[in-house]
């Protein structure tokens, strides 16, 4: 591992590992107008919310890092206090990607971009009618930190109006798939957070789990099992008896399952479907013939379990397979 002090690399070098580092970073579409009235559009990777009572969003126009001089979005800030602030998608990113050219202050990125500007409701500036979700803002604090090439600026803003695409909520909320949002990278990389990309992990609320701590050592020395396997374990609030397990394991061997086929070749084919149920009945053959391998076939199959989130079925499978130590 590197350790490094800030202080003693170039301030490109920090701004490369910072951007590598921290991520994917979503990508605020930041539109103003200048004092003479001239729109800009410029889009902002240093960016994030921060609060809902009020909603308070922040991204930063930092210094440029080659010769340390202020954004044209700095300045319309502090001249008149407004923006609008898009969520960026994957459809309209190399449009996005023209916008963040550095035009003379007199150039309107909505023409070279081909983004159409949209009246707002409160504040000045235009809102893109591309973007698919969009903020009304104003600026309630703009601190700033250095006056160095790539030091930061930080517009603190209040969001005083909403629009959003009616077609990207499903049940209340913003479906991932349906915004699609695009995210930044190091370099020339973006992410597509939709998709394949996107997963859920369900927050433990006022559930306490049982904690890492209290996993069976078996479990924690595992090969098989990864870091979020045995946190998914972990955030159980009670773990099974060995009355449980007893009775599981007496209930699969009951199970009249059509098209069954015992042996390594079966279980590995059942695998690939997370077919636990009989991932589990073909562990328990290999077992009564005595396959040396057998705990870890369970060990899949706990873990094959817990991919589908039979939370239940991988508890009581793993400590099944940590009989077998």
């Amino acid at each position: 591992m590197l350790h490094i002090e800030p202080g003693k690399l170039p301030v490109k070098e920090v701004h490369r590992l910072l951007l590598g580092g921290v991520g994917p970073r979503p990508i605020a579409l930041v539109s103003t107008l200048s004092k003479d009235g001239t729109p800009n559009l410029t889009p902002f990777s240093f960016f994030n919310v921060f609060g809902a009572n009020p909603p308070i969003i922040a991204f930063s126009p930092s210094r440029r890092g080659r010769n340390a001089t202020l954004k044209d979005t700095y300045y319309n800030l502090i001249d008149n206090g407004e923006c609008v602030v898009q969520a960026v998608t994957y459809s309209i990113i190399e449009q996005i990607n023209l916008a963040s050219t550095e035009y003379e202050p007199e150039v309107d990125e909505f023409v070279k971009s081909g983004l159409t500007p949209v009246n707002s409701d409160i504040v000045k500036p235009k809102r893109v009618k591309e973007s698919p979700f969009q903020m009304e803002c104003k600026l309630r604090e703009m601190r700033s930190f250095g006056e160095g090439g790539a030091s930061a600026n930080i517009a603190i803003c209040e969001v005083v109006k909403f629009h959003i695409a009616e077609d990207i909520f499903r049940d209340g909320y913003i479906q991932p798939d349906l915004i699609d949002l695009a995210a930044r990278m190091s370099a020339n990389y973006y992410c597509r957070a939709s998709g394949n990309a996107v997963f859920e992990v369900e927050k433990p609320g006022e559930r306490k789990g049982i904690g890492y701590d209290r996993l069976p050592s078996f479990m924690k020395n595992s090969s098989i099992y990864t870091g979020n396997n045995l946190g998914k374990f972990a955030g159980v609030e009670q773990v099974p008896s060995d009355k449980d397990v007893d009775e599981f394991v007496l209930d699969m061997e009951k199970k009249d399952i059509k098209h069954f086929e015992p042996g390594i070749e079966a279980f590995y084919r059942y695998q690939k479907h997370n077919d636990i149920q009989r991932m589990f009945l073909a562990a328990e053959e290999l077992k009564k013939q005595n396959y040396s391998n057998s705990k870890i076939l369970f060990e899949l199959t706990a873990r094959a379990a817990l991919e589908i989130n039979d939370i239940l079925f991988a508890w009581n499978t793993a400590l099944y397979a940590g009989r077998l130590d």
